[in-house]
């Protein structure tokens, strides 16, 4: 055989080997997780997928990817998660940072208990998976983080306060990360979706009836509610398919962006926010209900 072709297939060998990437991604139980994962597992990377609820994942197995339960607001269990995989592979090419969920309602009805789980699962969670697994990357000298920010990160929604507050925390804490890892060879991203078609949105909704029921905010509550459950229930939305693909970009991209802004309503919805005068902003997210003065 030509001596060129065979260094020419060695290397060629050796370019695929190094495309497929360790990758940990985590609310991998259901909706863009899931998804996320089956479709990088099945372009050939090393994917371990994470959440609490196993039995949800197991259908993952039959495109190879590992399952691990892990529980973000648990340190002990982010740690073991995070072992095992460096243990199994060696090391961790990408952390994708999934995770989270929404309770809506009005600021001062939402119990802190339940804002403080918010921000456990949406940014301190995130943050401390992202410490314990930067170590490995800094040791790599290559890595990349992939944070599921919103659209709510960008504008806020009429009683949706507090899981604004988490996703702008994303923002900003994102954007921290990548000034501080960029010299270190390792690439931040964050992945905007606007409206998807998951289950979300149906439990938002119904955090958003219970923690309005019995209080001032009662009647728009329960309107709110309504809107977000038949809208959820509509082909309005947008697969998690497509914010699969973005993530599929960020990872396998040489560079990839900063941010990947995909699906219904995530880029007319930042300019409408944008251009409109912030009362104009308001008065259109107050439609929908009364709220009692006493």
């Amino acid at each position: 055989m030509n001596p060129l072709a065979i260094t020419f297939g060695i290397c060629n060998f050796a370019s695929i080997m190094r495309t497929k990437k360790v990758i940990l991604i985590t609310g991998a139980s259901s909706g863009i997780g899931f998804d996320a994962a089956q479709t990088l597992a099945r372009q050939g990377h090393r994917v371990y997928a994470a959440a609490r609820r196993m039995e949800l994942m197991e259908p993952l197995k039959v495109d190879g990817v590992q399952v691990i339960r892990m529980d973000v607001t648990d340190e002990d269990s982010m740690r073991q998660g995070v072992e095992a995989v460096v243990q199994a592979e060696g090391r961790i090419d990408v952390l994708v940072n999934n995770a989270g969920y929404g309770f809506f309602g009005a600021i001062e009805t939402v119990p802190l208990a339940e804002a403080r789980r918010q921000l456990e699962v949406n940014v301190f969670g995130l943050a401390r998976l992202t410490q314990l697994v930067l170590p490995y990357m800094r040791k790599q000298k290559s890595g990349r983080i992939i944070n599921t920010s919103s659209i709510a990160g960008k504008m806020t929604f009429y009683m949706g306060g507090w899981y604004n507050v988490t996703k702008y925390s994303v923002e900003a804490f994102s954007d921290a990360l990548r000034m501080e890892t960029t010299p270190l060879g390792i690439d931040v991203v964050m992945i905007e979706p606007g409206a998807i078609k998951t289950d979300w949105g149906l439990i938002a909704a119904k955090h958003l009836k219970e923690s309005s029921a019995g209080t001032a905010y009662e009647e728009v509550g329960t309107q709110w509610a309504k809107n977000m459950d038949w809208f959820y229930k509509t082909n309005l939305l947008t697969k998690p398919s497509v914010i699969t693909k973005a993530i599929s970009r960020a990872v396998n991209s040489r560079h990839p962006k900063a941010r990947y802004s995909r699906g219904r309503f995530s880029i007319i919805g930042r300019i409408v926010h944008a251009l409109l005068p912030a009362r104009w902003w308001d008065a259109m997210m107050r439609q929908g209900g009364k709220i009692k003065a006493a």
